[in-house]
Protein backbone atom coordinates (compact mmCIF):
# COMPACT_ATOMS: atom_id res chain seq x y z
CA UNK A 1 0.00 0.00 0.00
CA UNK A 2 1.62 3.50 -0.48
CA UNK A 3 1.93 6.01 1.48
CA UNK A 4 -1.27 7.85 -0.09
CA UNK A 5 -3.46 4.75 0.11
CA UNK A 6 -2.49 4.45 3.89
CA UNK A 7 -3.44 8.17 4.26
CA UNK A 8 -6.80 7.66 2.57
CA UNK A 9 -7.33 4.38 4.87
CA UNK A 10 -6.17 6.02 8.31
CA UNK A 11 -8.46 8.92 7.46
CA UNK A 12 -11.58 6.80 6.83
CA UNK A 13 -10.59 5.11 9.52
CA UNK A 14 -10.92 8.37 11.94
CA UNK A 15 -13.80 10.01 10.32
CA UNK A 16 -15.60 6.65 11.25
CA UNK A 17 -14.70 6.14 14.72
CA UNK A 18 -15.99 9.66 14.82
CA UNK A 19 -18.92 9.24 13.38
CA UNK A 20 -21.08 8.25 16.52
CA UNK A 21 -20.65 11.12 18.75
CA UNK A 22 -20.01 13.48 15.85
CA UNK A 23 -23.50 12.51 14.99
CA UNK A 24 -24.96 12.89 18.44
CA UNK A 25 -23.73 16.55 18.62
CA UNK A 26 -25.03 17.67 15.34
CA UNK A 27 -28.26 16.29 16.64
CA UNK A 28 -28.12 18.00 20.09
CA UNK A 29 -27.28 21.25 18.36
CA UNK A 30 -30.27 21.07 15.30
CA UNK A 31 -33.04 18.63 16.79
CA UNK A 32 -33.59 16.60 13.79
CA UNK A 33 -31.33 13.46 13.35
CA UNK A 34 -32.26 13.93 8.94
CA UNK A 35 -30.23 17.87 9.71
CA UNK A 36 -27.48 15.72 11.80
CA UNK A 37 -26.98 13.14 9.51
CA UNK A 38 -26.69 15.68 6.93
CA UNK A 39 -24.21 17.76 8.43
CA UNK A 40 -21.93 14.70 9.18
CA UNK A 41 -21.95 13.89 5.84
CA UNK A 42 -21.22 17.38 4.87
CA UNK A 43 -18.44 17.07 7.05
CA UNK A 44 -16.75 14.31 5.68
CA UNK A 45 -16.97 15.96 2.03
CA UNK A 46 -15.50 18.97 3.33
CA UNK A 47 -12.73 16.94 5.37
CA UNK A 48 -11.97 14.21 2.27
CA UNK A 49 -11.87 17.62 0.39
CA UNK A 50 -8.84 19.35 2.50
CA UNK A 51 -7.34 16.58 4.01
CA UNK A 52 -4.28 17.52 2.34
CA UNK A 53 -4.40 21.05 3.73
CA UNK A 54 -4.55 19.52 7.24
CA UNK A 55 -1.06 20.72 9.24
CA UNK A 56 -1.67 19.71 12.75
CA UNK A 57 -2.15 23.45 14.45
CA UNK A 58 -4.73 21.89 16.45
CA UNK A 59 -6.21 18.18 17.29
CA UNK A 60 -7.29 16.21 14.09
CA UNK A 61 -10.73 16.25 16.09
CA UNK A 62 -10.62 19.70 17.01
CA UNK A 63 -10.16 20.47 12.72
CA UNK A 64 -13.32 17.51 12.28
CA UNK A 65 -15.67 19.26 15.17
CA UNK A 66 -14.91 22.72 13.94
CA UNK A 67 -15.89 22.18 10.10
CA UNK A 68 -19.20 20.25 11.79
CA UNK A 69 -19.51 23.16 13.91
CA UNK A 70 -19.56 25.98 11.49
CA UNK A 71 -21.71 23.70 9.23
CA UNK A 72 -24.05 23.34 12.08
CA UNK A 73 -24.05 27.26 12.56
CA UNK A 74 -24.42 27.82 9.40
CA UNK A 75 -27.87 25.56 9.28
CA UNK A 76 -29.08 27.19 12.17
CA UNK A 77 -28.76 31.24 11.15
CA UNK A 78 -30.77 30.22 8.03
CA UNK A 79 -33.46 28.23 10.46
CA UNK A 80 -35.90 29.02 12.62
CA UNK A 81 -36.12 27.44 16.19
CA UNK A 82 -37.40 24.05 16.18
CA UNK A 83 -39.40 23.20 18.73
CA UNK A 84 -42.78 21.28 20.06
CA UNK A 85 -46.40 21.75 19.81
CA UNK A 86 -46.71 22.32 23.84
CA UNK A 87 -44.08 24.85 23.42
CA UNK A 88 -45.48 26.87 20.41
CA UNK A 89 -48.98 27.40 21.17
CA UNK A 90 -52.24 27.15 23.95
CA UNK A 91 -53.98 23.51 24.44
CA UNK A 92 -56.57 23.42 21.83
CA UNK A 93 -59.65 25.25 23.00
CA UNK A 94 -61.66 23.71 20.67
CA UNK A 95 -61.87 19.81 19.92
CA UNK A 96 -61.70 18.98 16.41
CA UNK A 97 -60.28 17.12 13.71
CA UNK A 98 -56.39 18.52 13.44
CA UNK A 99 -56.03 19.56 9.60
CA UNK A 100 -53.47 22.32 10.09
CA UNK A 101 -49.74 21.50 10.07
CA UNK A 102 -46.67 22.96 9.86
CA UNK A 103 -43.22 22.07 8.36
CA UNK A 104 -41.00 19.28 9.25
CA UNK A 105 -38.26 22.06 9.83
CA UNK A 106 -40.83 23.76 12.85
CA UNK A 107 -40.67 20.17 15.09
CA UNK A 108 -37.90 18.91 17.71
CA UNK A 109 -38.01 14.80 16.36
CA UNK A 110 -37.01 12.04 18.25
CA UNK A 111 -33.84 9.75 16.78
CA UNK A 112 -32.70 6.41 16.94
CA UNK A 113 -29.99 4.91 18.27
CA UNK A 114 -26.66 6.98 17.57
CA UNK A 115 -24.26 4.04 18.46
CA UNK A 116 -23.83 0.93 19.99
CA UNK A 117 -20.42 1.67 21.44
CA UNK A 118 -21.75 1.58 25.63
CA UNK A 119 -18.53 4.26 25.71
CA UNK A 120 -20.82 6.96 23.07
CA UNK A 121 -24.08 6.30 24.86
CA UNK A 122 -22.60 6.80 28.22
CA UNK A 123 -21.88 10.38 27.10
CA UNK A 124 -24.27 12.25 29.22
CA UNK A 125 -27.16 9.86 27.71
CA UNK A 126 -29.65 12.47 29.51
CA UNK A 127 -29.24 14.91 27.05
CA UNK A 128 -30.44 13.18 24.65
CA UNK A 129 -33.69 13.08 25.83
CA UNK A 130 -36.24 15.11 23.98
CA UNK A 131 -37.09 17.24 26.69
CA UNK A 132 -33.47 18.44 26.94
CA UNK A 133 -33.10 18.86 22.95
CA UNK A 134 -36.04 21.34 23.06
CA UNK A 135 -34.60 22.93 26.15
CA UNK A 136 -31.34 23.26 24.42
CA UNK A 137 -32.28 25.24 20.98
CA UNK A 138 -33.62 28.09 23.21
CA UNK A 139 -29.90 28.87 23.68
CA UNK A 140 -28.54 31.16 20.87
CA UNK A 141 -26.48 28.45 18.59
CA UNK A 142 -22.80 29.39 19.42
CA UNK A 143 -23.70 29.34 22.74
CA UNK A 144 -25.33 26.11 22.15
CA UNK A 145 -22.25 24.76 20.72
CA UNK A 146 -19.93 26.11 23.65
CA UNK A 147 -21.98 24.42 26.39
CA UNK A 148 -22.44 21.31 24.84
CA UNK A 149 -18.69 20.80 23.97
CA UNK A 150 -18.06 21.65 28.05
CA UNK A 151 -20.89 20.21 29.39
CA UNK A 152 -21.44 17.34 27.68
CA UNK A 153 -17.89 16.75 26.10
CA UNK A 154 -16.06 17.32 29.01
CA UNK A 155 -13.53 20.01 26.35
CA UNK A 156 -11.32 22.62 27.46
CA UNK A 157 -11.98 26.17 27.20
CA UNK A 158 -8.63 25.90 25.02
CA UNK A 159 -10.15 23.07 22.44
CA UNK A 160 -13.58 25.26 22.34
CA UNK A 161 -11.80 28.17 21.64
CA UNK A 162 -9.80 26.58 19.02
CA UNK A 163 -13.48 24.80 17.42
CA UNK A 164 -15.46 27.74 17.59
CA UNK A 165 -12.72 30.65 16.71
CA UNK A 166 -12.84 32.14 20.02
CA UNK A 167 -10.92 33.25 22.93
CA UNK A 168 -11.09 31.27 26.51
CA UNK A 169 -12.50 34.17 27.80
CA UNK A 170 -15.21 34.28 25.67
CA UNK A 171 -15.93 30.68 26.04
CA UNK A 172 -15.84 31.47 29.54
CA UNK A 173 -18.46 34.00 28.76
CA UNK A 174 -20.41 32.58 26.73
CA UNK A 175 -20.89 29.33 28.63
CA UNK A 176 -21.84 31.24 31.67
CA UNK A 177 -24.71 32.85 29.97
CA UNK A 178 -25.89 29.38 28.38
CA UNK A 179 -25.66 27.72 31.42
CA UNK A 180 -28.00 30.99 33.49
CA UNK A 181 -30.55 30.23 30.47
CA UNK A 182 -30.24 26.77 30.74
CA UNK A 183 -30.84 26.62 34.54
CA UNK A 184 -33.98 28.88 33.97
CA UNK A 185 -35.79 27.24 31.29
CA UNK A 186 -34.77 23.55 33.53
CA UNK A 187 -36.62 25.61 36.47
CA UNK A 188 -39.36 26.05 34.30
CA UNK A 189 -40.16 23.05 32.76
CA UNK A 190 -42.45 20.89 34.43
CA UNK A 191 -41.15 17.38 31.97
CA UNK A 192 -37.43 18.68 32.63
CA UNK A 193 -38.25 17.43 35.99
CA UNK A 194 -39.61 13.97 35.15
CA UNK A 195 -36.84 12.99 32.78
CA UNK A 196 -35.37 10.82 35.55
CA UNK A 197 -38.66 8.63 36.30
CA UNK A 198 -37.97 5.77 35.27
CA UNK A 199 -40.96 4.69 32.71
CA UNK A 200 -43.18 2.38 34.26
CA UNK A 201 -43.69 -0.93 32.12
CA UNK A 202 -46.69 -1.48 33.61
CA UNK A 203 -48.37 1.66 32.30
CA UNK A 204 -46.84 1.26 29.07
CA UNK A 205 -48.61 -2.13 28.69
CA UNK A 206 -52.13 -0.98 29.84
CA UNK A 207 -51.50 1.91 27.45
CA UNK A 208 -50.61 -0.59 24.55
CA UNK A 209 -53.82 -2.39 25.26
CA UNK A 210 -55.92 -0.05 25.85
CA UNK A 211 -55.26 1.71 22.58
CA UNK A 212 -55.64 -1.38 20.68
CA UNK A 213 -58.34 -1.92 21.21
CA UNK A 214 -59.34 1.28 21.62
CA UNK A 215 -60.93 1.78 24.62
CA UNK A 216 -61.48 5.50 25.45
CA UNK A 217 -62.54 5.12 28.84
CA UNK A 218 -59.42 3.13 30.03
CA UNK A 219 -56.79 5.31 27.91
CA UNK A 220 -58.41 8.50 29.54
CA UNK A 221 -57.96 6.62 32.52
CA UNK A 222 -54.55 6.27 32.36
CA UNK A 223 -53.63 9.99 32.22
CA UNK A 224 -52.80 11.83 35.11
CA UNK A 225 -55.25 15.12 35.80
CA UNK A 226 -53.12 17.67 34.25
CA UNK A 227 -52.16 15.06 31.14
CA UNK A 228 -51.58 15.88 27.48
CA UNK A 229 -50.94 14.80 24.26
CA UNK A 230 -49.14 16.64 21.33
CA UNK A 231 -49.28 15.31 17.61
CA UNK A 232 -46.03 17.04 15.61
CA UNK A 233 -46.55 17.82 12.95
CA UNK A 234 -49.81 19.24 13.72
CA UNK A 235 -49.68 22.59 16.36
CA UNK A 236 -53.03 21.43 18.06
CA UNK A 237 -52.73 19.98 21.34
CA UNK A 238 -54.92 18.52 23.79
CA UNK A 239 -55.01 19.00 27.42
CA UNK A 240 -57.16 17.53 30.38
CA UNK A 241 -59.44 14.37 30.54
CA UNK A 242 -62.43 16.02 29.11
CA UNK A 243 -60.85 16.91 26.15
CA UNK A 244 -59.11 14.13 25.47
CA UNK A 245 -62.05 11.74 26.08
CA UNK A 246 -63.91 14.16 23.03
CA UNK A 247 -60.73 13.97 20.80
CA UNK A 248 -60.15 10.35 21.24
CA UNK A 249 -64.42 9.48 20.50
CA UNK A 250 -63.87 12.24 17.31
CA UNK A 251 -60.66 10.13 15.97
CA UNK A 252 -62.14 6.70 16.19
CA UNK A 253 -62.53 5.76 12.99
CA UNK A 254 -58.57 6.92 11.92
CA UNK A 255 -56.89 4.84 14.75
CA UNK A 256 -59.54 1.65 15.69
CA UNK A 257 -57.74 -1.38 14.51
CA UNK A 258 -54.06 0.17 15.31
CA UNK A 259 -51.15 -2.15 16.10
CA UNK A 260 -48.07 -1.20 18.32
CA UNK A 261 -44.33 -2.27 17.71
CA UNK A 262 -41.83 -1.82 20.34
CA UNK A 263 -39.24 0.92 19.84
CA UNK A 264 -36.74 3.02 21.65
CA UNK A 265 -35.80 6.65 21.11
CA UNK A 266 -33.46 9.07 21.74
CA UNK A 267 -30.46 6.62 23.23
CA UNK A 268 -33.13 3.82 24.84
CA UNK A 269 -36.45 5.62 25.92
CA UNK A 270 -38.90 3.20 25.15
CA UNK A 271 -41.39 4.08 22.70
CA UNK A 272 -44.03 2.46 20.18
CA UNK A 273 -44.83 2.60 16.53
CA UNK A 274 -48.48 2.54 15.65
CA UNK A 275 -49.73 0.92 12.53
CA UNK A 276 -52.87 1.67 11.43
CA UNK A 277 -55.54 0.04 8.66
CA UNK A 278 -54.84 0.46 5.25
CA UNK A 279 -57.43 2.77 3.19
CA UNK A 280 -57.89 -0.44 1.40
CA UNK A 281 -58.65 -2.39 4.96
CA UNK A 282 -56.10 -4.99 3.14
CA UNK A 283 -52.76 -4.25 6.03
CA UNK A 284 -51.36 -1.83 8.28
CA UNK A 285 -49.39 0.85 7.14
CA UNK A 286 -47.16 3.52 9.62
CA UNK A 287 -48.80 6.45 11.15
CA UNK A 288 -46.63 8.00 14.60
CA UNK A 289 -43.98 7.01 17.19
CA UNK A 290 -45.66 7.30 20.66
CA UNK A 291 -43.31 8.79 23.57
CA UNK A 292 -44.90 8.82 26.78
CA UNK A 293 -43.62 10.66 29.35
CA UNK A 294 -45.00 9.92 33.24
CA UNK A 295 -45.77 11.67 36.70
CA UNK A 296 -46.96 9.18 39.73
CA UNK A 297 -47.68 6.42 37.48
CA UNK A 298 -49.94 7.93 35.56
CA UNK A 299 -49.83 9.30 31.83
CA UNK A 300 -48.47 13.31 31.75
CA UNK A 301 -47.58 13.30 28.15
CA UNK A 302 -47.89 11.61 25.23
CA UNK A 303 -45.93 12.56 22.06
CA UNK A 304 -47.06 11.29 19.13
CA UNK A 305 -44.61 11.69 16.39
CA UNK A 306 -47.04 11.55 13.35
CA UNK A 307 -44.16 11.33 10.69
CA UNK A 308 -43.71 8.31 8.31
CA UNK A 309 -40.45 8.52 7.50
CA UNK A 310 -39.23 8.04 10.83
CA UNK A 311 -39.95 4.19 10.76
CA UNK A 312 -37.52 3.48 8.45
CA UNK A 313 -34.61 5.75 10.20
CA UNK A 314 -35.84 3.34 13.05
CA UNK A 315 -35.50 -0.13 11.17
CA UNK A 316 -39.24 -0.58 11.31
CA UNK A 317 -41.37 -2.29 8.70
CA UNK A 318 -42.80 -0.74 6.01
CA UNK A 319 -46.56 -2.55 6.97
CA UNK A 320 -48.02 -5.13 9.34
CA UNK A 321 -50.01 -8.30 8.10
CA UNK A 322 -53.82 -7.55 9.86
Amino acid sequence: MNETAMEHALEIQLLDNLRPELTAFCYRMLGSIDDADDAVQETFIRVWQNWSSFRQESSYKTWVYRIASNLCLDKLRQAKRRTRPVDFTDPAAAIIAPSETLPDSSWIWPAPAISENPEDILIRKDTLQLCFITLLQTLPARQRAVLLLKDVFEWSAKQIGETLGMSPAAVNSALQRARETMDRVKRSSEEYSLMDVQPDQELLSRYVEAFERFDIHALVDLFHEEGFMSMPPFPMWIRGKDDLFKFFSLTRWHCEGSKFLPTRVNEGYPAFAQYMPSSDKTCLVPWGIHVIIMKDKKIFHIQNFINTKLFSRFGLPDQLDR
